[in-house]
């Protein structure tokens, strides 16, 4: 059976009103930095994601959960800005928190072995040591919306500058 080819439309026209100029800017950036775009149908929903054809590297998902939207941000370069990180909102800070603890970081025989290592970062003093795949995975809403984005575009401006 062959698989369906979605659109970035057919993604748009499930996402909120609320939240449609966020995604809009965020595929826009992306795609202006030569980003691959993959749409794939989930059970819970659409998964977007945004890989570098040359580095074939993921930045980032847009994804859905019970709770709506969220993004899951790729963001190997945090220790290299952490303005941003030390701006962010409680909130997300809490969402980053709790956050499962990287196991290759703390025990590496505790993980699977093709286990990509996650970050190594602080936020305020505190440090985090946070598997990669779920760290940087936040909420979607009008209080987080602005600082999702200078997340995305400084992880973005580390990569470009790689």
């Amino acid at each position: 059976m062959e698989k369906l080819k979605y659109q970035f439309e057919d993604f748009l026209m499930t996402v909120s009103d609320d939240y449609k100029d966020f995604v809009i800017t965020v595929h826009e950036m992306l795609l202006r930095d030569n980003y691959k775009i993959k749409i794939e149908s989930k059970k819970n929903g659409f998964l977007v994601s945004y890989s570098h054809p040359k580095t074939k590297r993921v930045i980032m998902n847009f994804l859905f959960r019970k709770k709506g939207l969220l993004i899951r941000v790729y963001a190997e370069n945090c220790a290299k800005y952490p303005d941003v990180l030390n701006s962010l909102p409680e909130r997300i800070v809490d969402q980053i928190a709790g956050a499962t603890v990287c196991k290759k970081l703390v025990n590496p025989q505790d993980c699977w072995e093709k286990c990509v290592m996650g970050y190594d970062f602080y936020i305020g003093g505190n440090h985090y040591q946070k598997c990669r795949y779920d760290c940087f995975q936040l909420d979607v809403d009008s209080e987080s919306i602005p600082f999702l984005l200078e997340l995305i575009e400084s992880e973005n401006k580390e990569r470009r500058t790689a």
